[in-house]
């Protein structure tokens, strides 16, 4: 899970990127309202904690904008501000969960995984191309009904190509998509999970297909 940390405050910044980084998630900072934005437009992220006091860009701007192109991904605002009028506001806006400052490490990861938790029980629970079904609650990969073994980087990049299905994505959209800015990941990596995958998959038709110069293909197996 890829998570989008927007707050000014370089001490709680980074104590809270620090913390969520040791619980596993992938976790991207943005300091301003103008890079959060950019960032959401350029990345794919699972969740978004959200300060509203920022510099520039407040964050109820960001969070109109973003809702104007994503209507699901959960956003958390955590403020000073304990005002029920300011509450009332972001979450008529969007915001799926409201934390006031300061607040305590454990209630925020609480916090994160329940709302994680209620998006991806909002997502379909399987995904699937040709005899290829993902189970994305038990995280298995199964064709014809039987498993096929993956990593967990094999696992992550087929998700996402699959959540792609019939749509070119660059190795630097995966990358991104599977790390945060402090996780050494190559092209070269990539490649590596691309043809794993390709080993135990083209037998069964499904084929990830290279597009020269833009990246890499899942199509759905003709009939």
């Amino acid at each position: 899970m890829r998570i989008l940390v927007v707050e000014d405050d370089a001490v709680l910044a980074e104590g809270t990127c620090e913390s969520l980084s040791k619980a596993g998630y992938a976790v991207d900072l943005a300091e301003t309202g103008t890079q959060a934005n950019s960032l959401l437009d350029a990345g794919n992220y699972d969740m978004v904690l959200l300060d509203i006091g920022l510099p520039g860009m407040d964050g109820f701007e960001v969070l109109r904008r973003l809702r104007k192109h994503n209507t699901s991904i959960p956003v958390l605002i955590i403020s000073a501000r304990d005002d029920v009028d300011f509450r009332i506001y972001g979450l008529d806006l969007g915001a799926d969960d409201f934390m006031l400052k300061p607040f305590v490490l454990a209630e925020l990861h609480a916090r994160t995984r329940a709302l994680l938790r209620r998006h991806v029980l909002s997502e379909r629970n399987a995904l699937s191309c040709g005899a290829l079904v993902v189970d994305l609650a038990a995280q298995r990969a199964s064709v014809n009904g039987e498993p096929i073994e993956l990593s967990i980087r094999e696992w992550d990049v087929l998700v996402y190509l699959l959540r792609n299905l019939g749509k070119v994505v660059r190795k630097e959209a995966i990358i991104e998509t599977l790390c945060d800015w402090k996780t050494d990941l190559s092209v070269n990596a990539i490649e590596v999970y691309i043809s794993r995958l390709r080993s135990k998959l083209d037998s069964h038709g499904i084929n990830i297909r290279t597009v020269r110069g833009f990246g890499y293909l899942l199509d759905e197996p003709s009939a």
